[in-house]
């Protein structure tokens, strides 16, 4: 029986060992892989425990990414966001505005004027695109070593996600635990840093309506999050309220994509979930301090075309989703939200 690492209003977020898929006996292998599968399909959300990342490692990532966000304000806007197609660089406060109210870009505009998300960050793409570069800050001083200490993080997450790819697959009972490597043996995947910085209570106070990151689901496959001890991450319910994921230190918050559900047509969840204010802390006066998260959104391959995986309808007519391409899709999704 798997842990609760969060419980409230219908909704189960099992604690899952996953070193008991990668190292330990056939049945505790296919144990795990099940309890991986069933938290996808019935929360779409998931902690992992004991993967194969050091959290001495995670910390390094943490304190080098705070590092980034301390530049000027002149330096990190020289590495702007640019295109849906590049996904790559810096977004100030107030840039991206993520919503399920709406897809239209002229609403989404509109609200991120009235109720701008919360929060900056910086996207890394994959380090070997000579058409869509990177955009590296100038590495001296505090970020002497930045480009390694992200690319080498996520390579490591390129193997996680392909491990988890596989605990599907067994979980799924689908022909060979292999199933989804050749989809995702392009790792085209980003590397998301993001800070939000303090803010005083009275704006939440002020604009009832106000989060740090708004509600949304994402578009891939399954996202890692790493979270410090702030909190605010909110997961939705079955009865459609909002439940804290609280943090747990030492463990990843994985949760499904958009186009992991499509896959699966529809029996794996895509939950949605949001940024908002935080728990607040008795020592604290009226300002809340900043929050730092890591996100790693994972993607098939962009040249895959995606597909109801066999198992999941009977027959032609049972298949939810027409079949699309992977790349295709997930540029749809960026332009509505930038």
């Amino acid at each position: 029986m798997e842990k609760a690492a969060v419980q409230g209003d219908g909704l189960l977020i099992p604690l899952i060992d996953f070193s008991k898929f990668l190292d330990g006996s056939p049945s505790q292998k296919l144990e795990t892989a099940k309890a991986i599968l069933t938290g996808f399909q019935t929360a779409g959300f998931i902690y992992l425990s004991n993967i194969p990342i050091p959290p001495s490692t995670v910390a390094h990532v943490f304190e080098t990414s705070a590092q980034f966000f301390r530049l000027p304000a002149a330096t990190k806007n020289a590495l702007a966001w640019s295109t849906p197609e590049a996904n790559r660089g810096y977004s100030a406060p107030g840039r991206e505005k993520v919503s399920l109210l709406t897809t239209n870009a002229a609403e989404i505009s509109a609200l991120r004027t009235s109720i701008p998300d919360i929060k900056e960050s910086l996207e890394i793409g994959p380090d070997n695109d000579p058409a869509h570069p990177n955009r590296w800050p100038p590495e001296s001083g505090e970020l002497a070593g930045f480009r390694q200490t992200m690319t080498s993080f996520a390579a490591a997450l390129d193997a996680l996600h392909q491990s988890v790819m596989r605990a599907i697959a067994v979980g799924m009972a689908l022909p060979d635990e292999t199933f989804f490597d050749r989809f995702v043996s392009d790792a085209d995947n980003t590397l998301r840093l993001l800070h939000y910085p303090a803010v005083s209570r009275a704006l939440f106070r002020a604009n009832p309506g106000q989060v740090r990151a708004g509600e949304h689901s994402d578009y891939g496959s399954v996202t890692f999050l790493f979270q410090d001890k702030r909190g605010g991450l909110q997961v939705q319910s079955p009865s459609g309220a909002f439940v804290d994921a609280t943090p747990i230190e030492g463990t990843c918050v994985v949760n499904a994509g958009d186009l992991l559900a499509r896959w699966s047509n529809d029996t794996i969840k895509s939950t949605v979930h949001r940024v908002v204010e935080p728990p607040a802390f008795e020592e604290e006066g009226e300002e809340y301090p900043a929050r730092y998260s890591i996100a790693y959104f994972c993607n098939p391959n962009f040249k895959d075309f995606i597909e109801a995986i066999p198992g999941t309808y009977a027959t032609e007519a049972d298949k939810k989703y027409e079949g699309i391409n992977s790349g295709e899709y997930l540029i749809q999704r960026l332009k509505a939200t930038y």
